[in-house]
């Protein structure tokens, strides 16, 4: 099953090609690599029109020509939910507007529990980045939301994302933190989570010098983590942008750890976001998402309701 970031109105990719792409963020332009838009650009006339552009360099990184002035930083909307847009020296933004279609479920899925039951909502989200998902979970209601990334730099502009969506008076915990560190302490404590997030790199270090590589990491701590899953458990999603990893790994991690102690039903697919030339997709990762029999059930008597709720409408029309 893939999902498609679709519902987008400050953002879309206006095209992509020739390893680049070309994206509106609001009314700012930019013109960012990308590895996987591998097909020849059709028409550059478009691609004249960005304020700015990255270029990569030969020792790595790289730096944005500005074509006109543009401020450090602007605000992009997604729904209700307000991010921070600033360029960085690593060609990022702040925000992949892929995940919006996460942010949809995960929503959905914490606003259905809600409306069934009166337990409170942890959720606990790893290599958090700038809280994407931390602020569509503590929007939706969720009680307590643990925002971790090794970042403090990040960190603090998750702060600012928090401040935007008028969040500072939910219950949300940022910590700069090893990830697996984190989750064996939980677990010591006998802490658990209604839904776990995470969003782990390709490779990189912790706070304290800690070598990650997916490859050789990933399993375990997908094992891990899912001990930390209540027995009211909703959900868990976890986000891959590694190239090349396989899709059918990722399920059998999910199916050999989180399904075969928790139940419930996994998904996996591509992240896709609409190319606005051509109503093409651009490929950005893969995801797996853990929904268990509780959220299911959930689900199905909010569609239920909504059923009702039409046919009540009609009848009252005539």
């Amino acid at each position: 099953m893939n999902q498609i970031a679709k519902d987008w109105k400050d953002y879309e990719v206006l095209d992509a090609g020739s390893g680049e792409k070309l994206e509106r963020w609001n009314k700012i332009i930019l013109r960012r690599p990308d590895p996987v838009a591998i097909w020849p650009i059709d028409d550059e006339r478009d691609w004249k029109k960005a304020d700015a552009i990255y270029h990569r360099s030969r020792k790595g990184g790289g730096s944005w020509e500005y074509k006109k002035p543009i401020r450090e930083n602007w605000v992009v909307s997604y729904k209700d939910l307000r991010f921070k847009i600033s360029p960085t020296g690593f060609k990022h933004t702040g925000l992949f507007p892929e995940q919006a279609a996460n942010w949809d479920f995960i929503m959905k899925t914490i606003r259905e529990a809600k409306a069934n039951s009166d337990q409170p909502i942890r959720v606990l989200n790893l290599f958090a980045y700038t809280g994407g998902a931390t602020m569509a979970a503590s929007k939706a209601g969720a009680d307590e939301v643990v925002h971790l990334d090794a970042s403090k730099g990040i960190n603090e502009w998750a702060k600012e994302n928090m401040e935007l969506n008028h969040l500072e008076g939910k219950k949300i915990r940022f910590l700069v933190e090893d990830a697996l560190k984190f989750i064996k302490r939980e677990q010591r404590r006998g802490r658990t989570y209604q839904a776990i997030i995470m969003d782990p790199p390709s490779y990189g270090r912790g706070p304290n010098g800690e070598v990650w590589k997916l490859e050789d990491n990933i399993f375990e701590l997908v094992y891990e983590a899912q001990k930390l899953l209540a027995d009211d458990a909703l959900f868990m999603i976890i986000n891959l942008y590694t190239t090349g990893f396989p899709l059918t790994s990722l399920k059998q991690t999910m199916d050999r750890t989180i399904v075969r102690n928790h139940g419930g039903q996994v998904e996996t697919g591509e992240t896709l976001l609409p190319i606005r030339k051509d109503n093409a997709l651009l490929p950005c990762g893969i995801f797996g998402r853990w929904t268990s029999e509780l959220a299911l059930e959930n689900a199905k008597k909010s569609r239920e309701e909504n059923k009702f709720e039409k046919q009540f409408e009609k009848q009252s029309e005539k």
